[in-house]
């Protein structure tokens, strides 16, 4: 199913991401970037990452968190995990992560 809408960002508090594990490298490369200029106007914001087993969540964040605190120009971040386990029924693992300006 594809949904397509249209959205401003200055009309929502706290935006929110999503990345599969089985997405690459790239796509945390073009997250990174997409939650620092995020980060220019908004406070916080969350992302949930997901995979088919337990580890892939914690996989894909501490790449995130490597790839992001490269940037030099970067304002001090904070990261603080949020609700994460599995779905029931399913083999998919999850794990929110809120990251916000310090």
């Amino acid at each position: 199913m594809r949904l397509e809408y249209g959205i401003e960002l200055n009309e929502i508090e706290i935006p929110r991401f999503s990345v599969e594990a089985v997405e690459g490298i790239a796509k945390l490369f073009t997250l990174a970037t997409l939650v620092l200029n995020v980060l220019e106007t908004k406070k916080s914001v969350e992302i949930v990452f997901h995979g088919l087993n337990p580890e892939d969540p914690d996989r894909k964040i501490s790449s995130f968190r490597e790839v992001i605190m490269t940037c030099e120009s970067s304002p001090e971040l904070v990261f603080e995990p949020g609700a994460g386990g599995c779905v029931s029924g399913s083999s998919s693992s999850y794990q929110w992560l809120v990251i916000s300006r310090a």
